[in-house]
């Protein structure tokens, strides 16, 4: 017997290390050749690592959420199949993400065991015409035992959630019962027949709890949330705004914006935060800690909370007082765009003097914003209803939002954090105010 080390390969050019994302086998688990067996981040994207051997897993080096440099030994494989002290490992074929499975160096295709449906049609053997059938478990390999973590790929855990498949009441056919898109297709073929995919039967299926090791951009999200909330003692102050006027200045500059971009209500809130630094100058400031000093900037760079799936990320509107109302909307939408396809630049996610965040139609009534460090200010834009107001004579239908803004109390009193709502308040209210030079 022989062991055979699988080290991690160059996932991408310029890349020196990479975050265990997932672990897909364990320790006693026997792979063969090509099974996928864990899965590795960049800063790019993510990557799946299969096994170049066959044979019994006896030890790995890296668990969820380490960081492993290139080249760094990764899974240890008993091979059964030869003799002789341990060997240079061959190169693992990494999977691209949203592309065709290939190998970073050639490898030799794994010798085929059992007749495929294409090469039987060739040899005139008739072909199933149904749905692909689900793969016969390995006789060798026992199936995932109740209770166990859940072995799936990304591609098929996405597929179940589209289809409503609850993965851990599936038995998989795979390695380690590994669940495979072959056992997808049963399930949807079942259900094609009149059975359910999502439940086998009506009885209680055996609770099983599925532990996910917090890594990658929600792991940094989680410790910059925690830091903030934890050395920034928050003060949040909630005023309601009626914004019937800014709307109407809103749907009017978008009937004649020919091909610029259509204007939200984000470019006109950051357009009233550039007229409010003017008389709040104390409100755009980042606040050192450990030197204890603040740092005021004469330019307004607007934090833009942005969700992506991979999580929140705050691109950089910088220079705001320089644009006008359809340049902050063309640059919110490039910044925007780039969050969510991973395209980012380091230097537009950092250096903001206040942040803008607001869930649009999903928001609630009022929210309380965490602050993004460094900064001292955050801004948050609540839903927007119609509900009656009081002239002084009758009431009358007014479009109605809350803003929710939270100050780092260190820095911001109480007076200036409620001076400068009253004032986005009138601004907002008001919006002309927003265009008159001082």
């Amino acid at each position: 017997m022989a062991i055979r080390t699988i080290r991690l390969p160059d996932v991408g050019e310029g890349v020196t290390e990479a975050e265990v994302a997932e672990i897909l086998v364990k320790p006693g688990d026997l792979v063969r050749e090509d099974d996928p067996i864990a899965a590795v981040m960049t800063d790019k994207a993510t990557v799946e690592i299969t096994s170049a051997y066959s044979g019994k897993v006896v030890w790995i080096g890296g668990e969820v959420g380490k960081t492993l440099a290139i080249g760094s030994d990764l899974i240890r494989i008993e091979d059964d199949t030869a003799a002789g002290a341990e060997e240079e490992p061959k190169a693992v074929p990494v999977a691209e993400p949203a592309a065709a499975t290939q190998s970073l160096t050639p490898v030799e295709p794994a010798k085929q065991t059992t007749p495929s449906p294409i090469s039987a049609v060739g040899t005139g053997t008739q072909a199933a015409a149904s749905a692909p059938q689900p793969m016969p478990p390995n006789p060798a390999i026992p199936p995932r035992a109740e209770g166990a973590p859940v072995l799936a790929s990304p591609a098929v855990r996405q597929r179940a959630r589209d289809g409503g498949i609850d993965l851990r009441q599936v038995s998989g056919s795979g390695p380690a019962g590994r669940i495979t898109h072959a056992d997808l297709d049963s399930l949807f073929q079942q259900a094609g027949q009149g059975g359910s995919a999502a439940t086998s039967s009506l009885q209680p299926q055996p609770e099983t709890v599925e532990t996910v090791k917090v890594a990658g951009l929600r792991r940094m999200i989680a410790r910059r949330m925690s830091e903030a909330n934890a050395s920034i003692p928050h003060i949040t102050v909630v005023e309601e705004v009626d914004v019937t006027e800014i709307e109407a200045l809103r749907v009017k500059l978008n009937e004649t914006r020919g091909d610029r971009p259509k204007l939200t209500l984000l470019p006109l809130t950051a357009a009233a935060l550039v007229k409010a630094k003017q008389s709040n100058p104390k409100i755009f400031a980042r606040y050192d800690d450990e030197a204890d000093e603040v740092q005021y900037s004469s330019a307004v760079h607007i934090g833009i909370a942005t969700m992506t799936d991979g999580g929140l990320m705050v691109p950089v509107l910088r220079h705001a007082e320089a644009l006008d109302l359809f340049g902050m909307a063309t640059e919110i939408g490039r910044l925007s765009e780039a969050c969510r396809t991973n395209k980012a630049k380091r230097e537009e996610l950092s250096g903001s003097t206040i942040t803008i965040t607001s869930l649009g139609p999903l928001g609630a009534i009022a929210t309380t914003p965490i602050i993004n460090k460094p900064e001292v200010a955050i801004l948050g834009i609540n839903r927007m209803a119609v509900r009656p107001s009081w002239n002084g004579t009758a009431f009358v239908p007014r479009t109605m939002m809350n803003i929710s803004a939270s100050f780092d109390h260190r820095v911001i009193d109480g007076w200036d954090a409620a001076v400068f709502v009253q004032k986005m308040k009138v601004l907002l209210e008001t919006p002309a105010m927003i265009f008159m030079k001082d």
